[in-house]
């Protein structure tokens, strides 16, 4: 392939696919991998991929005497969509199967990123309703907190919704998240309701956390891109600083009106399990809803968060701190996701990314908050405690994808070797060449 048309037309393309992955969260590493295979395919050999946190770079040389050939892209904004990110999966596989040629694959790209979602609006603001109420289930809210975190989830879908289409910066929509969960608890405070605001506050602090790129931040950094990596930290970090903002923004402001919701909400213990399992298996297929992943994929999602909610529970019940629960938790989660997402025939982020959020670590949040704001300076161990829980997680769900590849290869293996006697069918059959007149 020497044609420079033809090069600029394959850059594109990979470029294009690269940007859509990075947009809806994918790793830098997964970004560089997916754009070598589709040029190396489609003809471009040793073509040099770069991936920053706003750009993907791709340039190709054919020979020593040519001019090299670059195409950049700019990364303009990030959402969670996970049925574009599924789709364009299914799109690479397709093209490296030699299924669909080039030219039918930019048209199914440029499909996928024309295709408005399928899911309307309403559907998306109650489906955020029902995380708040999986959160507030799954730290031991009763009836009336889970209401009140059910409208407050879905205030908040609606502010962020608008304050994006205003493009004012993430850190503000989350500033102004923050300060509407708490003011919300601080009404229902004064006029008596009968509800623990701190755990309305403490709900509102998980589904605010939840899509934030902890685990490709972590992902880019074990796997050297160290750029985007700190970029993505930097990103988490001003986020979840907006967030601490807002809420303590609103908490003062209870204060100052007499309002003290500055409450310690005890964590859920082992007579709560059924409830602490329900809650996370609602909270996770909610948001995985949310984000637009395919159906068939929801309810595995919310029977993964729930088992790991309950691992995570027990072993925190055993005096083994917060953080090695969450790393376990999430490794288990790491292992499962692998497998399920290949037979779901999803990217294993999909599943990953929703069932890790209930395990975010919104309860240390507030306690720190709390304690900082009545002047102890305890609550820092309490937010390093909760930097100690998110890195726990990210980094046990990519131990787990680590450790569940090659237990897939031997398990296939092993399948081959006891293949045989067969009830019916072949397991897995080769084709076989028929010979004329046979």
């Amino acid at each position: 392939m020497t044609e420079t048309r033809e090069i600029q037309r394959t850059l594109d393309l990979a470029l294009r696919l690269g940007e859509m992955l990075l947009t809806n969260g994918a790793g830098a590493a997964d970004v560089t991998a997916t754009m070598s295979s589709v040029a190396h395919h489609l003809g471009l050999r040793q073509s040099l991929v770069d991936v920053t946190f706003t750009t993907v770079q791709m340039s190709y040389q054919a020979s020593p005497d040519d001019p090299p050939v670059t195409a950049i892209r700019h990364v303009r904004q990030r959402e969670t969509d996970f049925d574009d990110l599924t789709r364009a999966d299914h799109l690479v596989r397709d093209l490296l199967a030699d299924e669909i040629d080039a030219d039918e694959a930019r048209i199914r790209l440029a499909q996928i990123a024309s295709t408005g979602h399928r899911t309307p609006r309403w559907a998306v603001t109650l489906s955020w309703g029902a995380i708040g109420a999986g959160i507030a289930m799954l730290i031991g809210g009763d009836w009336v907190v889970t209401v009140i975190a059910t409208i407050a989830a879905m205030g908040l879908e609606i502010l962020q919704r608008y304050l994006t289409r205003l493009r004012l910066p993430f850190f503000y929509a989350q500033v102004a998240g923050g300060l509407f969960a708490s003011l919300l608890a601080v009404g229902a405070a004064a006029v008596d309701i009968p509800a623990d605001p701190s755990l309305v506050i403490t709900a509102s602090i998980v589904m605010l956390l939840a899509g934030l790129g902890f685990i490709g931040a972590i992902q880019d950094a074990l796997t050297d891109f160290y750029i985007t990596a700190g970029a993505r930290i930097l990103e988490v970090l001003i986020s979840t600083a907006g967030l601490i903002a807002g809420i303590s923004g609103g908490l003062t402001v209870g204060r100052l009106l007499g309002v003290d919701i500055a409450l310690d909400p005890g964590a859920s213990g082992l007579s709560q399990f059924p409830l602490v399992v329900g809650g996370a298996a609602l909270s996770a297929g909610a948001f995985a809803f949310a984000g637009y992943a395919p159906s068939r994929v929801l309810l595995p999602i919310a029977a993964i968060a729930g088992v790991a909610a309950g691992i995570y529970l027990l072993l925190a019940e055993n005096d083994l701190g917060r953080a090695w629960p969450a790393a376990i938790a999430a490794i288990f989660i790491g292992v499962v996701s692998y497998a399920v997402a290949g037979w779901a025939q999803v990217p294993p982020l999909v599943i990953v990314v929703s069932a890790i959020v209930p395990l975010l670590p919104g309860l240390s949040i507030y306690r720190g908050l709390s304690l900082l704001g009545a002047e102890d300076y305890s609550g820092i161990l309490q937010m390093i405690t909760a930097a100690a829980i998110a890195i726990s997680l990210a980094a046990g769900v990519i131990l787990g994808e680590y450790v569940a590849q090659p237990l897939r290869r031997e398990a296939r293996r092993l399948e081959h070797r006891l293949a045989g006697p067969r009830l019916v069918g072949p397991l897995r059959a080769r084709a076989v060449r028929k010979v004329k007149g046979s």
